[in-house]
C-alpha cells in the first residue's frame, strides 16, 4: 500500500490553503497536498530529550495542524459518553500532575482545538478517536461536551493520522512507540507503520526488537518512563537474557515502596538491580621460606594476573617465562 492511497480519502473539500512549513513537513499528507506525497521526505523519530524550546515549537505546530484539519469541516459538539478510544492504544497511563494541569486549563480556558474522531466502524451512533485521548479524559472529567471534528477513516488512515498527531507532539515516551509500533504490526504492513511514525526501517526493526525481548507484564510494571530512551531500553532488553532474570526484575519492581516511586525511577532502580556487579579481586603474595618476595598473584572468577618483580626475583622472572608456553602445551595434552 502506498502512502498515497492511505491519505487519498483525507482529502478536505475546502479550497487548498497555504502551505503550512514545519521544520520536517510530516504531517502535509493530512493536510491534503496530493502534489507532496511522493516528494516530501519524512525524518526518523528524534531523540526523546530536547530543549523546552523545541518541545514548546513541536506542539504549536502540531496544534496548528490541527486546526487546519477542521478548516472546511464543521466542528460539532459530542457527548463524551458517546466517544470510544482508538482501537490501538498508543499512551501508557501518565503521570497525574501533567492530567491535572490539562484539567484545570480547559476549566479556564476552554477547549482550543478540537479533537479528531470518525464514526465508529461497528457501533451505529458511536464515534472513535483518532486523536485527543487526553482531551477527552480531561473534558470527560469535567463533565462537559466535547469539540470533535467527524471524519470517515480507515483503519489504516486512523492510525496514520494518530501516530503522526504524537511523532509530531513528541510527547510520547520511547516504550510507548515502540508498543504502539508492536500493536500496528498485528494488523498492517511495514509502510503503514512506517507513515504513522515517521520512522525509517531500521528505527522500526530497533522498536520492535525491544518490546518484544521485554515482558509485556514488566513493561507495565515500569511504566512510560519519559526521560529513558532507546540505549538505556536497549539495555534493559539485552539483560532480561533468562527467565530467571525477568523473575528476578519482577519480584524487584512488586516490593512496595518499588511501586510508589515514579517510572523513570524505577526504570534506573531495575537497571542498577540487574547489572552485574564485579567481585572484588583476591590478591596473595608468594614468597619463599626464607621471606623473600617472588610475586603477587592477583584473581577473581574471570581473571588471573601474575606479577614478578623482577627486582626481588630475577631468576624465577626467567624461569616462569621460559616454562610458561611448556605448562600450556603439558595442560592441552592432559586435557
Amino acid at each position: 500500500m502506498s502512502r498515497k492511497d492511505v491519505f487519498a480519502n483525507l482529502q478536505p473539500p475546502a479550497p487548498a490553503q497555504p502551505e503550512i512549513r514545519t521544520a520536517k513537513n510530516r504531517l502535509r499528507p493530512i493536510l491534503g497536498s496530493p502534489e507532496l506525497l511522493e516528494n516530501g521526505s519524512r525524518s526518523p523519530v528524534g531523540a526523546i530529550g530536547q530543549s523546552l524550546s523545541e518541545v514548546n515549537d513541536r506542539n504549536r505546530r502540531a496544534e496548528e495542524i490541527e486546526r487546519r484539519l477542521s478548516q472546511g469541516h464543521a466542528v460539532i459538539s459530542l457527548d463524551t459518553a458517546d466517544i470510544d478510544p482508538s482501537f490501538i492504544p498508543d499512551r501508557m497511563p501518565g503521570a497525574k500532575e501533567a492530567h491535572d494541569r490539562l484539567v484545570a486549563s480547559i476549566r479556564e480556558q476552554g477547549q482550543q482545538v478540537p479533537i479528531l474522531v470518525r464514526p465508529h466502524p461497528e457501533i451505529p451512533g458511536r464515534y472513535q478517536v483518532a486523536f485527543g485521548h487526553r482531551r477527552l479524559r480531561a473534558i470527560t472529567e469535567l463533565g462537559q461536551q466535547i469539540n470533535a471534528i467527524v471524519r470517515e477513516l480507515s483503519d489504516e488512515q486512523l492510525v496514520v493520522a494518530q501516530g503522526q498527531e504524537n511523532n509530531e507532539r513528541q510527547d510520547l515516551t520511547y516504550i510507548e512507540k515502540a508498543r504502539f509500533a508492536q500493536r500496528l504490526q498485528q494488523r498492517f504492513p511495514r509502510d503503514v507503520i512506517m507513515a504513522a511514525m515517521s520512522l525509517y526501517k531500521s528505527d522500526l526493526s530497533n522498536m520492535l526488537s525491544v518490546v518484544s525481548r521485554i515482558p509485556a507484564e514488566l513493561i507495565d510494571m515500569i511504566g512510560p518512563a519519559p526521560s529513558v530512551g532507546r540505549r538505556s531500553w536497549m539495555e534493559l532488553s539485552d539483560l532480561l537474557s533468562t527467565d530467571k532474570v525477568v523473575d528476578r526484575a519482577k519480584a524487584f519492581l512488586e516490593r512496595s515502596e518499588i511501586a510508589e516511586w515514579e517510572s523513570e525511577d524505577r526504570f534506573k532502580a531495575l537497571m542498577e538491580h540487574l547489572k552485574p556487579r564485579p567481585q572484588k579481586a583476591k590478591s596473595d603474595v608468594w614468597a619463599t621460606g626464607t621471606g623473600a618476595r617472588l610475586a603477587k598473584v592477583t584473581h577473581n572468577d574471570t581473571r588471573v594476573e601474575i606479577l614478578i618483580d623482577r627486582r626481588e626475583a630475577p631468576e624465577f622472572a626467567a624461569f616462569v617465562l621460559d616454562r610458561l608456553k611448556a605448562l600450556f602445551e603439558e595442560h592441552r595434552s592432559k586435557n
